[in-house]
């Protein structure tokens, strides 16, 4: 099949990425079969999940913006998924064309795709890693971001696929403390907060979907999200649902939150 050409031959593609599903949603053409037919399945079950991608996406470009004009230069994008329009380094680099970038994710077609499109680019890359590994990913990042100067961390859609037998507050808790002062951690996730009964049994058959998938769904509640922060000033107005955090256009509620914060 020619769409395989530029894929890694150690790729399953008759088994569905959260990644390629992501891309499916935002309208990206790097999705296969398997992924498209998964995305279509939650699609039936919970039609809001493409504007849910795209509140995201949203929330992504405004915190971005937000932190380059707060003099933040360099960010790392944990999770960062297959490179579509209006990336980290698109947006960062209109704004300050010296911005450094480096994306992280564990999907081979992501990273693949992304250093091709970065090929030009000396002030972006993309390292293959899963965020879990923070010693390995704070390794790789180190070789582009300067760790003595601010950095924005962004965690997009990411944590929501990270159980809690993974350790993901530990995991967080690494990357902070291996910021400077100054530094930033912006966060989307998944949440069953604010659900009807109704919603809630929807949201059990899309999690069945994606525990078919690379990995598996672990929403959790405002408490929960918050505790990814502890130790930081998060910035006003908290952690809210996305189309709330700023918002500089109307859209409906998500079922995801998101916040950022800055390191003292």
């Amino acid at each position: 099949m020619e769409e395989l050409k530029w894929v890694p031959a150690t790729v399953d593609v008759t088994r569905p990425s959260v990644a390629r599903m992501y891309d499916y949603y935002l309208g990206g053409s790097h999705n296969f079969e398997a992924d498209r037919a998964a995305a279509k399945q939650v699609e039936q079950i919970f039609p809001g999940v493409v504007q849910s991608a795209q509140a995201n996406r949203s929330f992504l470009r405004r915190v971005v913006r937000h932190l380059v004009a707060e003099g933040v230069e360099q960010f790392l994008d944990l999770g960062s998924g297959i490179p579509t329009v209006g990336n980290v380094h698109e947006i960062a680099q209109q704004d300050n064309p010296d911005a450094r970038v480096v994306y992280v994710d564990f999907e081979p077609v992501a990273v693949s795709h992304a250093n091709a499109l970065l090929a030009d680019n000396p002030n972006a890359t993309a390292v293959l890693a899963d965020l879990r590994a923070t010693s390995a990913v704070l390794e790789g990042a180190r070789e582009t971001l300067d760790f003595s100067r601010p950095i924005g961390v962004l965690i997009i859609a990411a944590l929501h696929f990270v159980p809690d037998s993974d350790s993901p507050y530990q995991a967080v808790a690494e990357y902070v403390e291996n910021l400077p002062s100054g530094s930033y951690l912006a966060i989307t996730h998944a949440t069953l907060d604010n659900l009807t009964d109704a919603e809630r049994a929807e949201a059990a058959r899309v999690s069945k979907i994606y525990n078919r998938s690379d990995n598996a769904l672990s929403p959790r509640t405002h408490a929960e999200v918050t505790r990814f922060f502890d130790g930081l000033d998060l910035l006003e107005p908290g952690v809210v649902a996305v189309n709330e955090w700023r918002p500089d256009s109307y859209e409906d509620h998500t079922g995801i939150y998101g916040a950022v914060a800055r390191k003292p």
